[in-house]
């Protein structure tokens, strides 16, 4: 039995600016105070674990401990079939230490060359913890295949080459609402929400 959420207050743990505005979007139904890890000033914990339920568990708990509050952590990323499930966990440091994205799609292009596989997925791991040491973890993912060159200026991070599968347009051209409503994000959330929230 997941444990119920019932405190007036929140912490994201995270220092992305973009999975902290669909965050909290998400979370604003349920009349949740939220504040950044970043806000603050909690150091970001490096990412040590090899899958990504551990890196966002290691995130959630860091959070959780260095505020005393409960804290919600999100590891995600592009998990591409024809690079072996590459970028993966791996995905923001694709971007480099500047978070270039664009340098990232890039890469991700690169090295697929002309592989006839265009398919690939978001995945997104959302972990809820407690100061007290309790966590739960949920996961969502969405699939699609990758386009080259990228279209779209909204959403962040490798959403301008990914186009889910039965679509049309990127995550990049979709209208954020819209984009919420089928994310990876979205999935692991309905998830978090159904078990902790309800």
């Amino acid at each position: 039995m997941a444990r119920r959420f019932t405190e007036p207050k929140l912490v994201l743990a995270s220092h992305n600016p973009g999975k902290l505005v669909e965050i909290a979007a998400l979370l604003d139904p349920f009349g949740i105070a939220v504040v950044s890890a970043g806000d603050l000033g909690l150091p970001e914990p490096e990412e040590t674990g090899d899958t990504f339920v551990a890196n966002a568990e290691l995130k959630a708990r860091a959070a959780a401990q260095g505020s005393s509050l409960p804290s919600l952590a999100d590891d995600s990323g592009l998990a591409v079939s024809a690079l072996g499930g590459d970028p993966g966990i791996y995905s923001a440091r694709w971007a480099g230490p500047e978070k270039d994205f664009r340098l990232a799609m890039e890469k991700v292009n690169r090295a697929m060359g002309d592989a006839a596989d265009r398919s690939a997925r978001f995945v997104c791991v959302l972990s809820l913890a407690w100061p007290d040491g309790h966590i739960e973890s949920f996961e969502g993912t969405v699939s699609g295949d990758l386009v080259w060159p990228p279209r779209g200026d909204r959403g962040f991070g490798y959403d301008p080459i990914f186009i889910p599968t039965g679509g049309t347009i990127t995550f990049g051209e979709m209208d954020p609402d819209r984009k919420h409503a089928i994310s990876h994000r979205a999935v692991a959330f309905e998830k978090l929400v159904n078990a902790c929230f309800r």
